[in-house]
């Protein structure tokens, strides 16, 4: 299945996820997350990209990133490719693409997917075999949201906020609801969306964006009519 080209909507979360060439892992050891995560708070702070989540999997990373312009996102996933590619280059000896080409990401609304995107993120180092629980992999910003850890990576959206009125509260309203874990199919569609371009959204967030959009955001829709000039 074709993917679609890239859009970006500065202001509104996306689900972005780059994957490593071939397969092979590019997270070898503690070391490599640790230089990876230097990175992307590096690069998110150069670019203004609010990082309100992420994991780093031995052969893949996903993040939950608002951009503050159209330019954002790949200013922020070219500089942090960049920066680990030396990193590992000169730790390693590795040459070669490290990468499958550019990231893959979407849109979603906050409203109704950033959460269930969020606790997608934390379980799946479980889904991978990685760890026994999203608090046994200490490479993703589940941490922060239990109370675990500070995480200078982490920008929570104001939606984290709205789960209680003490730390405590929001901590214990997170894990629950990572706990519970999302439905198959719900996971699936967090997934297809970001790898296959399609925006998530109740229908009246999608029409006010295709209003405005030359390209289609969900599968098997149209887009706007391209007006043509003489």
């Amino acid at each position: 299945m074709a993917r679609l080209p890239r859009l970006t909507l500065p202001g509104h979360p996306h689900h972005l996820i780059q994957r490593a060439a071939g397969g092979q892992p590019v997270f070898l050891a503690a070391p490599d997350f640790e230089a990876m995560h230097a990175a992307l708070v590096e690069e998110a702070r150069l670019h203004g990209v609010a990082v309100h989540a992420y994991v780093l999997l031995p052969t893949a990373m996903h993040l939950l990133a608002t951009p503050g312009t159209a330019e954002s996102l790949g200013r922020l996933m070219q500089g942090v490719g960049r920066r680990y590619a030396r990193f590992l280059n000169a730790r390693s000896g590795r040459s070669g693409a490290l990468w499958e080409g550019r990231y893959r990401g979407a849109a979603l609304q906050a409203q109704a997917y950033l959460l269930d995107a969020m606790s997608l993120l934390d379980r799946l180092p479980v889904r991978a075999g990685l760890a026994p629980s999203p608090a046994e992999w200490p490479w993703s910003s589940h941490g922060h949201y239990v109370g675990q850890r500070s995480d200078r990576l982490v920008s929570p959206h104001s939606l984290w906020w709205q789960l209680g009125n003490t730390p405590f509260a929001r901590e214990m309203a997170y894990a629950q609801r990572v706990e519970a874990g999302l439905p198959a199919q719900k996971e699936q569609a967090l997934l297809d969306s970001a790898l296959y371009g399609w925006v998530l959204g109740d229908e009246a967030f999608l029409q006010a964006l295709q209003a405005r959009s030359p390209r289609p955001l969900v599968r098997g829709q149209p887009g706007r009519p391209r007006t043509t000039v003489g």
